[in-house]
């Protein structure tokens, strides 16, 4: 039986098991949702937007959206993936159940829980009714798969003027002790008028078979809010990591979303943000350092809808060996969309001749008073700085380090909180096998 075929009979039990949802909606998005993902199927090359992209290797298994074992993990087996130092609010999943053990959650102030919970609860039936696939299912077959699936992942709903006062952390672990799991997380973030909020999400396989792993993400920013929201992918070189997120901004809202993709075999980040509002300003900042035969394919669309705001968009990557990097993104202005400052510009430096690098930065342009830039940059590290440095007694290694370290820093001088820099700076000097003996 194909894989298609299988996820067909799964959705028919999945639903029968999710009839105690409060929201009869959500039971008519997941139906929609599946029977758009019947229609299109996976997608393939011959898809422009995958054109890049092959993940037919990793559908060719039978997976299973039921996990059959439950593991049971103590803290010491997932504080190494928690940002250390930091206090925080951590939601912890395992084979994409919640583990309540392992998170500390919240109503006071806030709603920091998990889908599963305000699911069943009238009390959430108004936000999940009016914003619960209102943005994915505008994407891809991928993400109405997710939609048709979703059941579990983080609630985090901010109220009007609310300022968190610590980060959140979203820790998705898959154990390895279920076999050809297919895990789909579904978060829904929703920041009232003048909220402001900080969160971290990481995906982490321990050990076991191959993983596959399909997420999505959907971030509504309300007028004047502020959201940072950073995703650290740091995974085993067998994890497969489907990543889509989209971001509604209303006026006046800020909204910053970093990705840094370090490890796993193959990693799609999909990301589409909609300005919805005037005055609205939007950060993309994306950093990849790919060995192997990793492949991280970055797919950004930033829509300008309204006039008076702000896009910035910079996606670095280093590339050794086979490794493949892709970045695509565009960034739309509408013709309603005046005044809009749009920046674009991804940089790659390749360190190995075999490894390879495909990008496409676009510009839809419809209004004619604005100021927009794309473009991208692919070479080698500067031969002539390296002479210079290892002339002044730095041995060539450490050289080619700190140039290649030196190159990352515009990506992560924005990152907000301390501890998650310094974390994401030893990252960085571990995949370039130095001690540099300094941070970012």
């Amino acid at each position: 039986m194909e894989l298609k075929e299988t996820l067909a009979a799964s959705f028919l039990a999945f639903e029968h098991e999710s009839s105690t949802d409060i929201d009869s909606a959500v039971h008519d998005k997941r139906s929609a949702a599946f029977t758009r993902f019947e229609k299109k199927g996976f997608p393939t090359k011959q898809n422009e937007d995958w054109k890049y992209t092959n993940i037919s290797k990793i559908l060719k298994k039978n997976y299973s959206v039921f996990f059959k074992h439950e593991t049971e993990l103590d803290h010491k087996q997932v504080k190494p993936y928690f940002v250390p130092g930091i206090e925080s609010y951590k939601l912890v999943f395992v084979d994409g159940v919640f583990n309540s053990f392992l998170s500390e959650t919240t109503h006071d102030g806030a709603d920091i829980c998990v889908l599963s919970s305000a699911l069943q609860k009238q009390k959430y039936k108004t936000v999940l009714s009016n914003n619960f696939d209102e943005l994915a299912k505008e994407g891809g077959s991928l993400s109405d798969l997710n939609t048709a699936f979703a059941s579990e992942g983080a609630y985090i709903h901010i109220p009007k003027g609310t300022v968190v006062s610590k980060p959140i952390q979203i820790v998705n672990i898959t154990s390895g002790n279920n076999p050809d799991l297919l895990i789909q997380p579904r978060n829904l973030v929703v920041v009232g008028e003048s909220a402001q909020v900080e969160i971290i999400e990481r995906h982490q396989s321990l050990g076991g078979e191959q993983n596959f792993t399909n997420t999505v993400t959907e971030i509504f920013v309300g007028s004047n809010a502020n959201v940072s929201y950073y995703k650290v992918q740091n995974d085993r070189q067998d994890a497969n990591l489907i990543d889509s997120t989209y971001v509604s901004q209303q006026r006046d809202s800020v909204c910053s979303l970093f990705t840094f993709s370090f490890g796993g075999n193959i990693t799609r980040n999909n990301l589409s943000f909609k300005h919805e509002g005037s005055n609205i300003e939007s950060n993309m900042n994306g950093l990849s350092i790919l060995e192997g035969k990793q492949h991280v394919d970055n797919h950004t669309t930033m829509h300008h809808m309204q006039p008076n705001c702000e896009s910035n968009e910079w996606y670095k990557g280093l590339y050794d060996e086979k490794s493949t990097g892709v970045f695509n993104g565009k960034v739309i202005v509408d013709e309603i969309a005046q005044k809009t400052n749009a920046f674009q510009q991804n940089d790659s430096i390749l360190l190995s001749d075999s490894a390879d690098i495909n990008s496409k930065p676009q510009l839809e342009i419809f209004a004619d008073d604005v100021k927009c830039s794309h473009g991208c940059t692919i070479g080698q590290l500067d031969q002539n700085a390296l002479f210079y440095m290892q002339s002044r007694g730095i041995p060539k290694k450490e050289a080619q380090a700190l140039l290649m370290y030196a190159f990352t820093a515009d990506v992560l001088k924005d990152v907000k909180i301390p501890a998650l820099k310094t974390l994401i700076s030893l990252q960085i000097a571990e995949k370039l096998g130095v001690d540099l003996g300094f941070n970012l």
